[in-house]
């Protein structure tokens, strides 16, 4: 038994190899698993819980039949699927976490989040993560007809993409004294996140303790996953 971990699959009905490869992991390693853990950007984007596509859809009702056959599955909001609310926790039988958050594996501490509020030379996202994460901005967006809202996130991706792409590599990486804030603030030496697609196992310091940094990759062209047990973590990539 392990505990499972992914995150960045951006689900959408434009990528069907996506969908198909979490559906087939869902429906084989998940099963064995103690807990499954997905750390944001399930889906490409998630305008309101009234508004799944299909692939988003299929995706759902795989996550129920795992719940359902005993699997406790947690999800974390991602930047681009921040507004997942009780509606998809009633569909998928998965429970939303906080983000970032305090989990005990296997006797060890890990401080877990998705990763997104660690980039902070990226100031202009990060007023944009303000705007979008205020209740009022969000109870407006889910006012607006599915058709509409639909249209913004579109242009929203768009818009996303070209400033992504403007950065400079580092600016779209974690900050390391952001992390180290975290990390004194959680009191924790491992730290697990998503968001940045650079899987890897990072060793650092902070104040002089020994740390390290497990970072998921995205779901693009293959499947990243960390599967921890009593062993410790081992980062994977499943192929298609």
């Amino acid at each position: 038994m392990a505990a499972l971990f992914i995150s960045d699959l951006h689900i959408d009905a434009t990528r069907p190899a996506i969908t198909a490869q979490f559906l087939n992991f869902l429906a084989t390693e998940a099963r064995d698993a103690e807990v499954l853990y997905i750390l944001g950007d399930l889906f490409e984007s998630w305008i309101g819980d009234d508004a799944a596509d299909s692939a988003q859809a299929a995706a759902i009702a795989g996550i129920r039949s795992l719940t359902a056959q005993g699997v406790p599955c947690f999800v974390m909001h991602g930047n681009r699927d921040f507004l997942l609310s009780n509606r998809f926790c009633s569909m998928s039988g998965a429970e939303l976490l906080p983000d970032p958050l305090i989990v005990t594996l296997y006797g060890e501490p890990v401080l877990v989040m998705h990763g997104d509020a660690l980039c902070t030379d990226d100031h202009a996202y990060q007023r944009l993560r303000a705007t979008v994460r205020d209740a009022d901005w969000q109870r407006q967006f889910l006012a607006l007809p599915i058709a509409s809202r639909r249209a913004l996130a579109g242009a929203a991706r768009v818009g996303s993409q070209a400033h992504t792409a403007a950065l400079e590599y580092a600016i779209t990486d974690v900050n390391a004294d952001s992390v180290a804030l975290a990390m004194r603030g959680a009191g924790t030496a491992i730290l697990l996140h998503g968001h940045t697609h650079r899987p890897a196992i990072h060793a650092f310091e902070v104040d002089g303790r020994a740390c390290t940094r497990i970072v998921l990759g995205d779901w693009y062209d293959q499947g990243s996953l960390l599967r921890w047990d009593h062993d410790g973590p081992e980062l994977k990539s499943l192929s298609r």
